[in-house]
């Protein structure tokens, strides 16, 4: 009795090993760059329909959401901003250092895991009264250098 026992438990040894060391034996390949990019663009595309069903949303007393959409593997947001009596220039030549800075940092943190996997955000900034863009942010993982670190 216990000799088939033996045999079945040295069977299935055997056959353990055999299975272990083939799966090892498998190569692991990482995904072309084309099906990443592939990937990254159905990503981006349902990102942006779902973020895109509560437009337009407020944002604070002067900016509102009005778009989300994707490029490619980029995601772009489109905001427009209440500027009151200031004129499109005057705002261009006011703000843009400060708001790049802001956004860049906000972005960096808010949307880290979309800059990891390669998808790159931009932020466009329109006058509310002119239509006309003020701001264009680019923000790519190469710009969020502290991303690495955290």
């Amino acid at each position: 009795m216990i000799k088939p026992i033996l045999k079945l438990f040295m069977l299935f040894a055997v056959i353990s090993q055999i299975v272990f060391a083939q799966n090892n034996q498998i190569p692991t390949q990482e995904l072309p760059q084309k099906e990443i990019e592939k990937q990254n663009t159905t990503i981006a595309a349902l990102a942006a329909e779902e973020m895109s069903k509560t437009l337009p949303q407020k944002v604070d007393k002067y900016t509102t959401i009005t778009k989300i959409q994707n490029d490619g593997t980029t995601l772009v947001y489109t905001f427009e901003i209440n500027t009151g009596a200031k004129s499109d220039e005057a705002v261009k030549k006011e703000d843009h250092s400060r708001m790049q800075k802001a956004v860049t940092k906000g972005v960096c943190k808010s949307s880290k895991r979309f800059l990891l996997a390669g998808i790159d955000i931009i932020y466009i900034y329109k006058s509310a009264k002119t239509k006309k863009i003020l701001f264009k942010f680019e923000i790519t993982k190469d710009k969020c250098t502290h991303l690495v670190s955290q």
